[in-house]
């Protein structure tokens, strides 16, 4: 029998569609085989990695291979829908991990109907854990209801009482009559799985009630449709405790040749800070509560010492380590990530801006008061050392790390007694003033550092969250500078990497773009930043989900996927562009 990995080969990261319920992810491919999930939870090894080259799956899929496949999401929701047309029919599939999910299991929901003529579909189910080191066994079927282990987790499939496993995994050939539907459920557990079956039509019911009771309509953005499938994601991507990841996967490569790609199945500070911002900035409140519920707690819990980023459970992100599998084409296996090495200033002072749009909505507590305190002090004792910087690069005095830090001491400065205000207020220009003294370029623009004197689009950032006014004249030059230096065919990339093309470097970086769309709207020119917003909003694959970098020559995502801040920075400007 063929392999996984023979059988449902990689695709472009444009095709996969992801579903989610806060918990833990499933990347969905083309040929309705589901190609990653961790479990039980986000940093926990995959019992699903075709993805990256090795065994477990779980497909439905035509048995005719003459097929076209497409789908949508459903309104606001992370409930997908595959559509193949194939020589004979038409075959939908509505996928789903029934949400809100449960710290402990994995519910897949499965619907697989005959739309026009009769279906015949596949089904095949393979859970790897462990990255695929273990395969299932005690599988047995009892009345039509099949169980397994595999390493530490237990699995339950419902809804395949005639499939065989006598090669392996479970097979199953489905014939539906036209018009008619067949439900399969997969539980995916770390714990004893409990005695009562998922009522599919039950769990169908509260999984939509549910994604339509948390994401709102945005009306008052001008993408409404665009910024609801930004919020589903974020909102998939957030679990009950609060912390974000700030993607689905690891291992996916940003560029082939150089084998840059990295693992960000963790919580990373500054992420959840932009995406706490962007709602807030849209009135909507809930995933601002989780940012600050997270960062909070990492600021208390560790105060001057807090990591860039941690596992959803406040853990230490672990060491880099190879998890035994082939990679995605380009890229290679590799788990972990060395930012929990790293000193990040502007963490930091993001983490003031996030408190200080709490305080706005007056949804900050007095412990959380205390967080921003210990982020202000952190602040003054070092922003003097070299750090990482938001690129999370070799440690320098980077402008954006001071000047972000000045923003955020601001924006909390409103919010504080006079004396406490006063003083954070003089730290901020204290910071200004560092800045200025080392990071001014000779045009009057800022430069990266004080040895690094070119332009990066980090740059916009503190203007946009009022470090300096945008009509300051150091403001006015970096801007320029970006769009000159930085922009090609309406993206924008973070800084010149060496004397080749940008494109050569690297991918255009959307979060950038969105920064540009936002600041020209803040210096007034709204009709370039709609041009910015709209060219950048389509950079996304077919379900419209958003990865870290877009390759502007091949029209290809790159990177993990979807990427937590891109969508953020999408609902944050079309918010602001609104008005």
């Amino acid at each position: 029998m063929a392999t996984d990995t023979e059988e449902f080969p990689p695709h472009v990261l444009r095709e996969y569609a992801m579903l989610a319920d806060g918990e833990r992810a499933a990347l969905l491919g083309p040929r309705g085989d589901i190609v990653w999930m961790c479990a039980p939870q986000w940093h926990d090894d995959a019992v699903f990695s075709t993805l990256l080259g090795g065994p477990g799956n779980f497909a439905v899929t035509p048995c005719d291979r003459r097929f076209v496949w497409g789908g949508q999401y459903e309104d606001g929701t992370l409930i997908w829908v595959s559509r193949w047309i194939t020589s004979t029919g038409i075959i939908e599939c509505r996928e789903a991990l029934a949400y809100p999910g449960d710290p402990h299991r994995a519910v897949i929901l499965r619907r697989v109907r005959a739309v026009q003529g009769a279906a015949d579909v596949r089904v095949v189910v393979d859970v790897r854990s462990g990255f695929g080191r273990h395969g299932m066994n005690r599988l047995r079927r009892d009345g039509g209801v099949w169980t397994a282990r595999s390493g530490p987790v237990r699995m339950r499939l419902t809804g395949a009482q005639e499939a065989d496993a006598s090669d392996g995994p479970i097979e199953l050939t489905l014939r539906l009559p036209e018009g008619e539907h067949h439900d399969l459920v997969l539980e995916v557990s770390d714990q004893d799985l409990p005695a009562d079956l998922i009522l599919p039509d039950q769990a169908w019911t509260a999984t939509e009630y549910a994604w339509h009771r948390d994401v709102p309509q945005f009306a008052n953005t001008i993408a409404p449709n665009d910024a609801r499938q930004s919020y589903a994601v974020l909102r998939g991507l957030t679990g009950a405790d609060g912390a974000m990841v700030a993607a689905a996967t690891m291992g996916l490569p940003e560029r082939a040749e150089q084998k840059r790609n990295y693992d960000y199945r963790y919580a990373w500070i500054r992420d959840q800070c932009f995406v706490g911002i962007a709602v807030a900035s849209c009135g909507e409140y809930p995933l601002l509560d989780d940012a600050v519920q997270f960062v909070g707690a990492r600021l208390l819990d560790d105060g001057s010492e807090m990591r860039p980023a941690y596992t959803v459970d406040g853990g230490r992100v672990p060491d880099e380590y190879d998890v035994g599998l082939p990679g995605y084409p380009g890229g290679s296996g590799t788990a972990g990530n060395w930012v929990n090495q790293q000193f990040q200033l502007d963490a930091f002072g993001e983490a003031l801006l996030l408190f200080a749009a709490a305080a706005d909505a007056d949804r900050l507590d007095f412990e959380q008061w205390k967080a921003a305190e210990i982020a202000a002090d952190t602040i003054a004792k070092r922003y003097r050392d070299p750090d990482a910087g938001i690129w999370e690069l070799e440690d320098k005095r980077w402008a954006h790390s001071r000047l972000i830090s000045a923003a955020g001491l601001r924006a909390m400065g409103r919010h504080a007694p006079p004396r406490q205000g006063a003083r954070w207020s003089a730290l901020a220009d204290e910071l200004l003033a560092d800045a200025t003294n080392d990071c001014l370029h000779p045009t009057g623009r800022w430069q990266r550092a004080p040895d690094d004197e070119r332009v990066d689009a980090a740059l916009l950032g503190p203007v946009l969250r009022g470090a300096v006014s945008p009509h300051d004249p150091r403001s006015v030059a970096t801007l320029e500078a970006i769009r000159k230096d930085l922009a090609r065919r309406g993206y924008l990339y973070r800084f010149r990497q060496d004397e080749r093309p940008l494109e050569q470097g690297e991918g255009a970086f959307l979060l950038c773009g969105f920064d540009l769309a936002m600041a020209l709207h803040q210096s007034g020119e709204p009709l370039e930043a709609a041009r910015w917003f709209e060219r950048n909003r389509a950079a996304c694959g077919t379900p419209g989900l958003f990865t870290e970098e877009y390759d502007v020559e091949q029209r290809q995502l790159r990177g993990n996927f979807p990427q937590a801040f891109v969508h953020a920075a999408m609902l944050e400007a079309a918010r602001r562009l609104a008005d």
